[in-house]
C-alpha cells in the first residue's frame, strides 16, 4: 500500500486556481501514461508547446503561457508525475522526450517550437535531437553531471517542500524559500506541491547528476536558444560561455539579474526576452 506521504494529492485550492485560467485541458497517452495538457490556444496559432522544471505543474507557467498568446499558440505540459498527468514509472530524459513525441502526435501539433525550463529545458534538448521542430528555446538547463559539479538545490531542499506541501503549507511559507517571486506564484505553488510524485522528484534529481547536458547540446540543431538568468548558480557565466562554444550555431541570451527561475525572478524581463525570441524564431 502507498504511504500518505508518497501519495499525489490535488487540493479544493489547486483546483479552484483553474478557473483563473483560460486555458483548455488537453489529454493524450504516451504508452499507459496519460498525459495532462494545457492548451491556450488559439487553435491556429504556430504551436509552442512549454515543459516546465522539476517541481513545477503546468498552471505554475499559466502567467508565461497567456502573455505570448498573441504570438504563438501555448501549450504547457504536466510532465509524467506532475499536475494532472499519470506518475508512471520511469523519469529519465529518453522517457520523457517520448513523452513530448507523444504529445506533439497525438495533439497534431505540426512542427511546434518546443520552450523548456529546467529539467524541461533538458528534455527538450534530447526532444530536439529526435524530432522535427521549428525550434527551441531552452531556458537554464541544468549543466551539472558525470564530472561535473552537483546541482546547486540538494535533493534533501525539494523533498523537504513536498513535505511542506503534504502537510499543508501556503504563500508566506513558499515565500520563505521564493521571496522574489510574484505572490500570485507563490500561491499557486503552495496549492500544487502535493500533486508532485516523490518518486519522480528523486529519479530525476538522480538524473540532473548521471545525465550529461553536453552529451545532448551539441547536437541540438538550429534554430535554438539558450535563455539563462545573470545571476544564476545552474548555468553560470562560465557555463554560458562552454554553451556557447559547444554548440556555435545556437543563440546564448542571458536575462540580468534573475536566478534560475528567471521567470519568476522577472516576470516582465523573461517575457520580453521570450518574445523576442520567439518572433525571431517565427
Amino acid at each position: 500500500m502507498t504511504e500518505p506521504a508518497t501519495q499525489r494529492v490535488l487540493t479544493q485550492p489547486a483546483l479552484a486556481d483553474l478557473a483563473e485560467t483560460a486555458a483548455v485541458s488537453r489529454w493524450v497517452r504516451s504508452g499507459e501514461v496519460r498525459l495532462h495538457v494545457l492548451d491556450h490556444g488559439p487553435v491556429d496559432g504556430v504551436p509552442l508547446l512549454i515543459v516546465p522544471g522539476i517541481t513545477s505543474p503546468a498552471i505554475a507557467m499559466d502567467f508565461v503561457a497567456r502573455e505570448l498568446t498573441d504570438l504563438v499558440r501555448p501549450l504547457v505540459l504536466d510532465v509524467r508525475g506532475r499536475g494532472f498527468s499519470d506518475s508512471g514509472d520511469a523519469w529519465d530524459l529518453d522517457t520523457y522526450a517520448a513523452d513530448v513525441a507523444a504529445v506533439i502526435d497525438g495533439l497534431g501539433l505540426e512542427r511546434p517550437l518546443v520552450l523548456g525550463h529546467s529539467m524541461g529545458a533538458r528534455i527538450t534538448a534530447v526532444a530536439a535531437t529526435r524530432l522535427d521542430l521549428r525550434g527551441t528555446v531552452l531556458v537554464d538547463p541544468p549543466m551539472s553531471g558525470p564530472g561535473r559539479g552537483p546541482y546547486p538545490t540538494t535533493l534533501d531542499a525539494f523533498l523537504g517542500q513536498l513535505d511542506q506541501a503534504r502537510r499543508g503549507t501556503d504563500a508566506d511559507e513558499v515565500a520563505a524559500s521564493w521571496p522574489r517571486w510574484p505572490r500570485r506564484e507563490q500561491e499557486l505553488r503552495a496549492h500544487w506541491m502535493s500533486s508532485i510524485s516523490r518518486d519522480a522528484v528523486i529519479a530525476t534529481h538522480a538524473g540532473f547528476e548521471s545525465e550529461d547536458f553536453f552529451a545532448t547540446w551539441p547536437s541540438v540543431p538550429a534554430p535554438t536558444v539558450l535563455v539563462h538568468g545573470g545571476d544564476s548558480p545552474v548555468v553560470t557565466a562560465a557555463g554560458a560561455e562552454e554553451a556557447a562554444k559547444a554548440n556555435p550555431e545556437a543563440t546564448v541570451i542571458e536575462v540580468p539579474g534573475t536566478g534560475h527561475m528567471v521567470f519568476w525572478d522577472d516576470p516582465a524581463a523573461a517575457l520580453a526576452a521570450t518574445r523576442e525570441t520567439l518572433r525571431a524564431l517565427l
